[in-house]
């Protein structure tokens, strides 16, 4: 084994910051990161076993302790309980013999929860050593568990056709890209990625950042901060060194567009770097790809290869004797919080994904203390059509503060789930009408990060950033769903998926989640709804990442959208006590106290008399 991973620590140069990819490759050759695998990587990089522990153990998908010759991931979300996610995974345990959490008697198969893994719109799903099954059913299950059993790999079960790992046909026989409605940016017409790199690499860096101001285009994974500013800040920054990243670790659940993306226009996402690389005066880019999304790095890894070959990735790109770039595929390790892009930054230099206290920002000291612009998959790709066709081009399309079009995932109640481009400015009631949305109460925006509103009250709303600024989801539930059983899965994901740095996030979520737990069993009373809005105004306010700041978000805006929900299950405060308060709960705890204390001393008596 110590061999084994030496080689593996020469492969990646002994780069500390590749210190994940290491985590990566020893488990895929052991099966899991052992304590001398630990000491040997420790070694390597010139680090202490608990530096290497400390990345080890904030990533959900690396493993400690053997996990089965197989893993399997099944995907705990809203929307997967929604279509039979409880029965699946029941069928699980029954066919591996085994509960979650845990793995089977014989070792060869581990079954584990996680959170959302980018399939929404087909869900249920799961990740069997990496590679994706969806809508699954218990017959669908039992059916996969016994070819497993047989010997069947995972890859064989997922791709029976046989294509080669690295084609588009492999990625599409695994996951449905479910495209509902392509437009002007994505999903048409190619965009032809050697013209437009020969085109804006001709031009000054600063001829290119002025064409992306002009086009008014903001960053797509949420903030909706301007590109052509981002850019601007970045290449007026002191430094020789500089990074491009781009952020492909989309995991708000709801949220897979940026799959979609990669699967069909890839090269128009690499295309965008370039020029990204070329205004801020970068060399090298990063493309920080979620664990989730790792069956497509063969792929991937092929389209950039082209690119080299092509003289449009590498030394003296599109004949420019001045600018050499390339671009490298970083694997997160599952952590939601890595979206987050200064999270993302510590993620690729090898480190956990704890954000950073800003400032100063990534833009001054971002990607190994360089300047670094950081933009995500759809901003990029929106790049490189913006170059092919031109800024007022762009910026002719949406409305004034929001130009150009958006992509959104959509999923819950609807006929049609799957992605769609539409124009900002567009209402809420159309899009509904556009997805087939049956019998809709509740629109979801952006997540559970982002806004619950009403379609009855709240239909003629529109997409912009100066109304409903979605981040590119849409989850729909109609009049028969559980309101506050959603909001609840939601607290839970936060709590989940909170890096514990920040104790108002740390701490506050858990008792939002309680909160919201003692609403749906009747046990609250008003000073509860107070003490909701006096916690996530706390959790809000004191947290240093966008987790933290809209994490509380679920609770409040569905409060705000949907009172009665709340308010029929308010109950009556009678006496001192809160109906909260379980006095047989404490009187019980107290008496094992109680009992603990008294054993002990009684123990400690028998020693002292021998």
């Amino acid at each position: 084994m110590s061999n084994k991973v030496e080689a593996i620590i020469t492969r990646y140069q002994r780069r500390r910051e590749r210190l994940i990819d290491m985590l990566i490759a020893v488990q895929e050759s052991e099966g899991y990161i052992s304590d001398s695998s630990v000491n040997v990587l420790a070694s390597g990089l010139n680090l202490s076993p608990l530096d290497v522990r400390e990345t080890l153990s904030f990533y959900h998908f690396l493993r400690d302790t053997p996990s089965g010759k197989h893993s399997i991931y099944l995907a705990d979300t809203v929307i997967a309980r929604m279509n039979g996610y409880q029965e699946v995974k029941e069928a699980l345990e029954d066919a591996v013999g085994c509960a979650f959490g845990s793995v089977s008697a014989d070792g060869e198969i581990g079954l584990f929860d996680t959170q959302c893994i980018g399939l929404s719109d087909q869900e249920p799903a799961m990740l069997v050593d990496g590679i994706p099954f969806t809508r699954l059913t218990p017959d669908k299950v039992r059916t996969l568990l016994a070819a497993l059993k047989a010997g069947v790999s995972p890859a064989a079960l997922a791709n029976p056709k046989g294509y080669a790992n690295d084609t588009f046909d492999y990625i599409e026989s695994l996951v449905e890209s479910n495209i509902r409605q392509p437009g002007p940016i994505f999903f048409g017409q190619k965009v032809n990625i050697e013209r437009v790199i020969s085109d804006a690499v001709t031009q000054l860096p600063v001829e290119v950042i002025d064409a992306m101001s002009t086009s008014r285009l903001r960053g797509r994974g949420g903030a909706g901060f301007s590109a052509g500013l981002k850019w601007r800040l970045c290449h007026d920054a002191p430094g020789e060194t500089k990074y491009v990243i781009c952020n492909a670790d989309e995991g708000e659940p709801g949220t897979f567009k940026d799959r979609v993306i990669l699967t069909h226009c890839p090269e128009q996402v690499f295309a965008g770097m370039v020029i990204a690389g070329h205004a801020i005066g970068a060399k090298e880019g990063i493309i920080y790809l979620r664990y989730e999304y790792r069956h497509m790095v063969p792929y991937l890894e092929k389209t950039l290869q082209s690119m080299r070959e092509e003289k449009l990735l590498g030394r003296r790109i599109a004949g420019n004797a001045k600018f050499d770039f390339d671009i490298r595929i970083q694997l997160g390790a599952g952590a939601y919080i890595c979206g987050d892009e200064s999270a993302l930054i510590e993620s690729c230099e090898g480190k956990r994904g704890t954000p950073r206290v800003k400032p100063p920002f990534p833009v001054h000291k971002g990607f190994m203390g360089c300047p670094t612009a950081v933009n995500n998959v759809e901003t990029l790709a929106n790049v490189s059509r913006i170059f092919e066709k031109g800024a007022k081009w762009y910026e002719s399309m949406g409305t004034k503060e929001s130009a150009g079009t958006r992509l959104i995932s959509v999923s819950g109640d609807v006929d049609k789930p799957g992605v769609y481009e539409i124009e900002w400015g567009i209402s809420l009631s159309d899009v509904l009408d556009l997805i087939s949305a049956k019998n809709p109460r509740v629109a979801q925006i952006s997540g559970p990060s982002g806004e619950c509103v009403s379609v009855a009250k709240d239909g003629n709303r529109i997409f912009s950033y100066k109304d409903l600024s979605c981040n590119g989801s849409l989850m729909v539930f109609s009049y028969e769903r559980n309101l506050l059983d959603i909001i609840q899965q939601f607290m839970h994901f936060f709590v989940e998926e909170s890096c514990g740095i920040c104790v108002p996030c740390r701490a506050g979520n858990v008792e939002l989640y309680n909160k919201i737990s003692l609403i749906i069993e009747g046990r609250a009373v008003e000073q509860d709804l107070d003490e909701i809005l006096a916690w996530s105004k706390i959790v809000r306010g004191a947290s240093r990442c966008g987790l933290g700041t809209t994490s509380p978000k679920p609770i409040i805006t569905s409060l705000l959208a949907f009172p009665e929900e709340y308010n029929q299950r308010i109950t009556t405060q009678h006496g001192p006590l809160l109906a909260s308060f379980d006095l047989n709960a404490a009187l019980s705890e107290f008496t094992v106290a109680t009992q603990t204390l008294n054993s002990t001393s009684s123990d400690q008596s028998v020693e002292v008399s021998k």
